[in-house]
């Protein structure tokens, strides 16, 4: 039912599209038809190498996204657990994380070039920040009659966090993992529209210049159907390893 019910969006989505392009609603100029961005996709696809594109802007957003949770998991975990290390961190974490990735850029550039580093930067600094304050928000949340009954059973401070914090903080943890990847990729396409020769944000900005929205449309539509491929993957994957947390 519920798997009927999103492709029924989609298909009146679609009908709605149709409808205002090929019934002359909307110029092309603004607006390519839903057959014209198939058309452009597949031009994109076989003649100008966009698979590379999709390929790198894909590396681009593993690598930092997977820079910030090597960083911000073990640290949001210390923060949740000690309340030493919250009152060190907290402050400059809440300042940190409002801090908008794309003002970045501009001092990236300069500190990094324009090569890989700078776009890997920018998706880490999007992202660190957030991980680390909802992981230690998650950890800091665990019952405390479990808490209570470790210690009550002869468990230290370290038993106590690898026995009882992280494993019951475990699938939420893996749920903001999914959450902050998505957040992942608006960070990569903003990277990738400044000093960028290869990645699908550098083919909007390309296909911009060109008035070619039927390109512009495709790849955005590609950064979605990953971006639901990618999630669908992370919910199979913590419902396999943390099948208690669906009771």
């Amino acid at each position: 039912m519920r798997i009927g019910l999103g492709i029924l969006f989609f298909l009146i989505f679609l009908a709605v599209w149709s409808l205002v392009t090929f019934g002359g609603f909307v110029s092309p100029l603004f607006l390519a038809s839903p057959v014209r961005m198939v058309e452009e996709g597949w031009s994109l696809l076989t003649e100008y190498g966009f698979s590379y594109d999709i390929a790198i802007t894909i590396w681009r957003v593993l690598g930092g996204f997977v820079l910030a949770a090597l960083v911000a998991v073990p640290l949001g975990i210390a923060m949740g657990a000690w309340k030493a290390v919250e009152a060190f961190f907290e402050p400059f974490v809440s300042f940190a994380r409002y801090l908008p990735a794309s003002a970045f850029i501009p001092l990236l550039i300069l500190w990094a070039g324009i090569g890989e580093t700078q776009k890997l930067l920018v998706i880490f600094i999007g992202a660190v920040f957030q991980i680390i304050l909802m992981v230690a928000v998650a950890v800091g949340q665990t019952r405390r009659d479990l808490v209570e009954a470790a210690y009550t059973l002869g468990a230290g401070d370290n038993g106590v966090v690898r026995r009882v914090l992280i494993p019951s903080a475990a699938p939420q943890i893996a749920e903001i993992l999914r959450l902050v990847l998505g957040w992942a990729w608006t960070y990569v396409i903003v990277a990738e529209l400044i000093g960028s020769s290869s990645g699908i944000g550098h083919m909007i900005v390309d296909s911009q210049a060109l008035l070619n929205t039927g390109q512009i449309i495709f790849g955005i539509i590609v950064i979605g159907l990953i971006g639901l491929i990618s999630d669908f993957l992370f919910k199979e994957a913590n419902r396999r390893l943390f099948p208690w947390s669906l009771a």
